[in-house]
C-alpha cells in the first residue's frame, strides 16, 4: 500500500524477518538491519529503531525508500514493530541469539528439532517437556523459562519506554530494580528513575516525564531537580552547598522561576530529604544522609576518645627498645614521639607521604599491644589495600565491607552500634580514601572500651565520594595526630619516593640523569599528538623491553580525564587494539567491546559480587551461549551478565582518582595543557605515589610546572571539622 505526503516521499509497509543485526544501540535505539522481505531477491537494508531486535525475528516497518550515498538503497523506518518469529528457521535463529540465557546456537537447534513451531508455546506453558531432550536437565530448564518470563516483561517495559523516547539497555535494570510494578512505578514518578538505576540520570527521567504530561514548572519537577542538582554536588565531593548556589545551579538547569525552586526547598526539607545548617555564617543545604553521617562521624569519635586505652598503661621507655630488639629496626626520634602518642591515647591519627617510615611505626606499636593480649583488628578501604596491610603486618586484614559484614538481602551491614565490631583496637589504614558515608558506618560499630588508630596520607587526593574525613579530623584538632615527614634512607635511593616528596613541597622533581637505569623519568613532549605517540611506544615497546615488564599486567596508565586524545576512553580504545588485538571472542556492550585477556575495572560497587569501585581484573572467558563473562580479580573469579557490563569499563588506562590506594609495577601519567582545570599537586602526587619500581610522566613541561605549582585544590564543603570541635 503507497500513501504519498506532502513532500512526495512516498510511504510504504515493509515487513519480513531479521537475518542479521549490523548494527545496535542499546543507548539509542538505533538499529541497521538486513531483513530477508518478500518480492525483493536479494536481503534489504532496514535503518530504524528498536529497543531491542534480535536475528530470527519478524518486522513490520513504515517508512519510505532512501538511496544512500555511502550505502547505497536503505528502507528508513518512521516506525518499526517486532514480532517474535513465525518461521522454524526465523525461531532458530531467534533462540540461538543469546537472548534468552540459556539457550545458546546449540540448544536452539535441539528444542526447534524437537518442537518445531510450538517451542514457545512449550517454554511458556509445558516448560518440564524440555527436560526429555539430551543436556537439558532440571537446572537449564529453570534458567530457560525464568529467562523467557524476564524477557516477556522487558520487552513491555522496554516498548513502555520507548514509546516514552528511551531505548536503552536500562530495561533491564529497570525490571531487575522495580519488577512487575516497573510500568506503574515509573508513570507514578519518572524522577525515581534518577535515583534508583544507575546509569539514567535525570535527564533522561525528565525526558520520559515530559512525554508523561509532567509540567516543566510542577512541583514534583522541581524537588527532583533540586535534590540532583545537589546530588551532582556532592559527586564533586562536598557534603553542603550555600544555598544560593543550589537555587542558581537548579535555575540554570530546570530553567524555571526562583519562587518556585524556593518552594521545592522548603518541601524537601520537610520531607526531611534535606537539611539547612550554617556553615562558616552561610546558609547551607545538606542532602540528609550526608548529614546524618556528618552528624555520626563526630559523635562517634568523641565517644571513642573517651576512657582509657583498653591496653592500661604502658612504660614507653621499656616498651621502645624491647619492640627494637623484636624487629631489629631502630626507631628514629620522631617515631619514638609518635609510638609515645600513640599508647597514651584511645585514638590516634599517623600520617605522612610514602618513605616516612609509617608501616614500621605501625607495626611497633602493634606488637607491643599485642604482648598485652589486646584483640587487633585491621581493615582498608579496597581489596588491594587490604592485601597490603596483610602483607605488611603480617595479620588479617579485611575490607571494610567485609569488617562489617555487608548483607546484599538488606542492603546494610550487620555489624553497628547494637552489633559491634569485637576488638579491642581497630586499624584503619588508607583512610584518605574514605568518605563520609561510609567512615560513618564503621565508627559506629567500634566498641566504647575499643581504641581507634586511622592511618593514611592526608596529601593525597580525598575520596571519591563526599567529605574530606582525615583532613577534617586532622584540622580539627581534637584526635592526637602523628604526621611523619622524614624519610628514610633506604628509601631515600628511590627516586619516585624523593620526588612524590619534591612534588608535595611544590617543587620541580628531579630529572633522570646518566646511563643507568632510575625508576623515576620524565620524557618531554610539545603537542597533545605527540605525548599520544610517546605513550603508546612506551607502555607497548620501551618499558618491556628495558625494565621487562608486561604490558597489560605490571604497566598502568593513570590519566587526569576520562575524555579527550589522551583521556582514559581514547587510550583504552587503542591499547586493547595494540596489546589484545586477537582476543577472542569479540562482544560489545554499552559502547564497549570485550574480548578475553582485556584488563578491566569495576566502575560501581557492587555488593553481591563483592567487587568494589577501583576493583582491577582480567577477563578469563566469555560465553556467548550462556550470556555471561568471567573476570579475575587477584584470584577471585567474578561472573557477569552480559547486561551488567555497564558497571565494568577497559583499563588499560584509567584515571588517577580511580588509582587510589592501588600500587602497581609502573605507572605512566600524561600530562597536557589540555588537562588545566585538572592540574593540581595532590593529583601528581597520588598518581606519582601510586608505582612501586617505575614512574613514567610523559607531557608538556609547563603542565607538569603547573601541577606542581597549583595548590589552589578546591575546598570540600564540609562542617565535621567544625561538629568534632563543638
Amino acid at each position: 500500500m503507497k500513501t504519498v505526503t506532502s513532500t512526495d516521499t512516498p510511504i510504504e509497509r515493509l515487513a519480513g524477518s531479521v537475518e542479521r543485526v549490523t548494527f545496535h544501540s542499546e543507548e539509542s535505539g538505533f538499529c541497521v538491519l538486513r531483513a530477508k522481505v518478500k518480492g525483493h531477491r536479494d536481503l534489504v537494508t532496514v535503518v530504524g529503531s528498536a529497543a531491542s531486535i534480535t536475528p530470527g525475528e519478524f518486522i513490520e516497518c513504515i517508512g519510505a525508500w532512501h538511496n544512500d550515498r555511502t550505502h547505497g538503497l536503505q528502507f528508513k523506518a518512521r516506525q518499526l514493530k517486532v514480532v517474535p518469529p513465525g518461521t522454524v528457521e526465523g525461531i532458530e535463529k531467534y533462540l540461538g541469539s543469546g537472548m534468552v540465557k540459556g539457550i545458546g546456537p546449540h540448544f536452539a537447534k535441539v528444542l526447534v528439532k524437537a518442537f518445531g513451531e510450538n517451542v514457545f508455546t512449550v517454554i511458556e506453558n509445558d516448560p518440564e517437556k524440555m527436560l526429555s531432550l539430551p543436556g537439558i536437565g532440571k537446572k537449564r530448564v529453570e534458567k530457560i523459562t525464568s529467562a523467557w518470563t524476564e524477557q516477556k516483561v522487558v520487552r513491555e517495559i522496554m516498548v513502555f519506554l520507548q514509546s516514552h523516547g528511551v531505548g536503552t539497555a536500562r530495561a533491564v535494570r529497570i525490571f531487575k530494580t522495580y519488577g512487575d510494578e516497573a510500568i506503574i512505578k515509573v508513570t507514578e514518578n519518572p524522577y525515581r528513575l534518577a535515583l534508583d538505576i544507575h546509569g539514567i540520570g535525570f535527564k533522561t527521567a525528565d525526558v520520559i516525564a515530559g512525554r508523561l504530561g509532567i509540567a516543566p514548572d510542577s512541583l514534583i519537577r522541581a524537588q527532583a531537580g533540586v535534590r540532583h542538582v545537589l546530588q551532582e554536588i556532592s559527586n564533586d565531593g562536598h557534603c553542603a552547598a550555600p544555598v544560593e548556589t543550589l537555587i542558581a545551579e537548579s535555575s540554570k538547569l530546570l530553567q524555571i522561576p526562583d519562587a518556585i525552586l524556593e518552594e521545592a526547598i522548603s518541601e524537601e526539607i520537610v520531607s526531611e530529604n534535606l537539611v539547612k545548617e550554617e556553615i562558616e555564617g552561610r546558609e547551607c543545604l545538606f542532602l540528609a544522609t550526608l548529614h546524618r553521617a556528618e552528624v555520626g562521624v563526630a559523635a562517634s569519635m568523641r565517644r571513642i576518645l573517651e576512657g582509657q586505652p583498653p591496653w592500661g598503661a604502658i612504660d614507653a621507655n621499656k616498651a621502645i627498645p624491647w619492640v627494637e630488639g623484636k624487629t631489629g629496626l631502630t626507631l628514629s626520634s620522631s617515631q619514638g614521639e609518635a609510638v609515645r602518642l600513640a599508647l597514651s591515647s584511645k585514638a590516634v591519627v599517623i600520617t605522612g607521604g610514602p618513605g616516612v617510615g609509617k608501616t614500621t611505626l605501625v607495626n611497633s606499636i602493634l606488637q607491643i599491644v599485642r604482648a598485652k593480649q589486646i584483640k587487633v583488628t585491621l581493615c582498608a578501604p579496597t581489596g588491594r589495600a587490604a592485601k597490603r596491610l596483610s602483607e605488611s603486618t603480617g595479620l588479617e586484614a579485611k575490607t571494610i565491607h567485609r569488617l562489617l559484614e555487608f548483607d546484599p538481602k538488606s542492603f546494610g551491614f550487620k555489624r553497628g552500634r547494637d552489633n559491634p565490631l569485637e576488638t579491642d583496637l581497630l586499624v584503619v589504614d588508607e583512610s584518605s580514601m574514605v568518605d563520609i558515608a561510609l567512615m560513618n558506618r564503621l565508627l559506629v560499630a567500634v566498641p566504647d572500651t575499643a581504641a581507634l588508630m586511622i592511618v593514611g596520607d592526608v596529601d593525597q587526593l580525598p575520596s571519591v565520594g563526599p567529605g574530606a574525613v582525615l583532613s577534617d579530623i586532622i584540622d580539627s584538632g581534637k584526635v592526637p595526630t602523628v604526621r611523619l615527614t622524614e624519610i628514610f634512607r633506604q628509601a631515600a635511593t628511590s627516586r619516585i619516593i624523593v620526588n612524590a616528596h619534591r612534588i608535595n613541597k611544590g617543587e620541580m622533581p628531579m630529572k633522570a640523569d646518566g646511563a643507568e637505569l632510575s625508576d623515576f623519568y620524565f620524557i618531554p613532549a610539545n603537542t597533545p599528538e605527540e605525548i599520544h605517540e610517546k605513550l603508546l611506544q612506551v607502555v607497548t615497546e620501551r618499558i618491556p623491553k628495558r625494565f621487562g615488564m608486561h604490558p597489560v599486567k605490571d604497566i598502568q596508565v593513570l590519566t587526569p580525564m576520562n575524555r579527550g586524545g589522551i583521556g582514559a576512553r581514547a587510550l583504552n580504545a587503542e591499547l586493547q587494539m595494540k596489546l589484545n588485538e586477537k582476543g577472542e571472542p569479540k562482544i560489545t556492550r554499552f559502547g564497549t567491546t570485550f574480548a578475553p585477556g582485556d584488563k578491566v575495572i569495576q566502575i560501581v560497587n557492587n555488593y553481591d559480587k563483592e567487587v568494589f569501585n577501583g576493583d582491577i581484573g582480567q577477563i578469563m572467558t566469555i560465553d556467548e551461549e550462556e550470556g555471561t563473562l568471567q573476570v579475575d580479580y587477584d584470584g577471585r573469579t567474578v561472573e557477569y551478565e552480559f547486561g551488567e557490563l555497564d558497571e565494568v569499563s577497559l583499563a588499560y588506562a584509567t584515571s588517577i582518582h580511580k588509582s587510589q590506594g592501588s600500587e602497581y609495577p609502573a605507572v605512566v601519567i600524561p600530562l597536557a595543557m589540555q588537562h588545566y582545570t585538572l592540574l593540581e599537586r595532590n593529583l601528581i602526587y597520588t598518581a606519582v605515589t601510586r608505582g612501586k619500581k617505575l614512574v613514567i610522566i610523559i607531557g608538556q613541561p609547563k603542565a607538569l610546572a603547573m601541577a606542581v605549582k597549583n595548590r589552589k585544590s578546591t575546598i570540600r564543603m564540609t562542617k565535621l571539622a567544625v561538629r568534632l570541635v563543638e
